[in-house]
């Protein structure tokens, strides 16, 4: 069986490093906050070219607090997408903000050309989501929320180490968010994430992050407690050497997939502005669930990340004012195949040659 995810190759190419990291902890009896956690803030910065970083428990942590950074609250609206994992629609009710949906475009993305018109008065904040590995029109975005004075919130789950027009996603708006899930491209070895922008913006963050303080002893603010703790800060720091060539071996995989599979289902696209990292390769096609079957009855795991919009859960529905139909079509037909950068050549073989096998079928 060729599975969907294997995290124990990747492991096995860094087994050195982590284990390193892992015993350093240990040994030092520094498992929340401290130097490790420090040390992780200023590289990560680094490494994707920001100002500053805040790390944190968790992705759902790390938009939960940039909203409380904000200033996110009751009566404040906030736009952003149906097609992403409920944290990020969470992450506004739960300040008791209103989540405004913008139907998606042919890429998956925030469909740009409707934002404007959901803005109201009460609009606060743009909350756009890198689906897969890839970004919408980043300058786009920030025209509309210079026009309209509105923050820029980039949920960048799916996107470490994407560009746009060569800047670092982490650089680009004013705070992005992060997840270290261990399945994502860059993950630690439990619940994880960070949030990286403008130093004054990541000063709140920081606050809200550790119960709401700045020091050990002074409470300014209601917080969390949304600290990442010293072992996911090490693990995550010591994956990070290997990251650049685990993507290129992914974008290998992902970029034969489109080549040999463009005539058969509809491949992603890398929008021009994009270097795409694939968090995941995710094809539409018809009969979705007849095809998930197929490929599991001849030894190949896949996966369907959204099988409905948030639109379409009851949380949020009191939310629906018209119909989102590319969500739903997105939904319906999205499908994603194996592409971590241990896939070897026979394996990807295998796999093309079902996709084809069943479409011409």
């Amino acid at each position: 069986m060729i599975p969907f995810t294997d995290l124990g190759k990747q492991y096995e190419e860094a087994r050195e490093d982590i284990d390193q990291a892992i015993n350093h902890i240990v040994s030092t009896n520094q498992f929340i906050t401290g130097p490790e956690t420090a040390k992780f803030e200023r590289e990560f910065a680094t490494f994707v070219e920001a100002e500053d970083c805040c790390a944190t428990g968790s992705g759902t942590t790390a938009l939960m607090c940039s909203m409380m950074a904000l200033g996110i609250g009751p009566g404040d609206e906030v736009i952003t997408t149906p097609c992403t994992f409920i944290s990020t629609s969470e992450a506004i009710i739960w300040q008791g903000a209103r989540p405004v949906y913008v139907d998606v475009d042919d890429n998956h993305q925030i469909n740009v050309d409707k934002i404007e018109e959901k803005i109201t008065d009460k609009t606060k904040a743009i909350l756009f989501v890198d689906m897969h590995g890839a970004c919408p029109d980043i300058d786009r975005l920030k025209e509309i929320a210079t026009k309209h004075n509105l923050y820029l919130v980039e949920d960048a789950a799916h996107s470490v180490r994407t560009r746009y027009k060569g800047q670092q996603v982490g650089s680009l708006v004013d705070l992005t968010c992060f997840s270290f899930n261990p399945v994502k491209n860059l993950g630690a070895i439990g619940d994880a994430g960070c949030i990286t922008g403008r130093k004054e913006l990541i000063d709140k963050c920081r606050m809200y992050n550790n119960h709401g303080r700045k020091n050990k002893w002074t409470f300014e603010v209601r917080g969390i407690n949304a600290r990442i703790d010293n072992l996911q800060a090490a693990v995550v720091l010591a994956k990070l050497p290997y990251l650049d060539r685990w993507l290129d071996g992914k974008r290998r995989i992902c970029q034969r997939y489109t080549e040999e599979l463009k005539d058969y289902v509809i491949t992603p696209q890398e929008p021009s502005w994009c270097h795409h990292t694939y968090y995941v390769y995710s094809i539409r096609l018809d009969r979705r669930d007849e095809f998930i079957e197929y490929m599991k009855e001849n030894g190949v795991a896949t996966n369907v990340h959204y099988l409905e919009g948030l639109h379409e859960q009851p949380l949020f529905k009191e939310y629906i004012t018209e119909p989102l139909p590319n969500a739903d079509m997105f939904c319906r037909t999205s499908v994603s195949l194996p592409c971590y950068h241990t896939l070897s050549d026979e394996e990807q073989t295998k796999i093309i040659n079902l996709v084809k096998d069943f479409v011409n079928d």
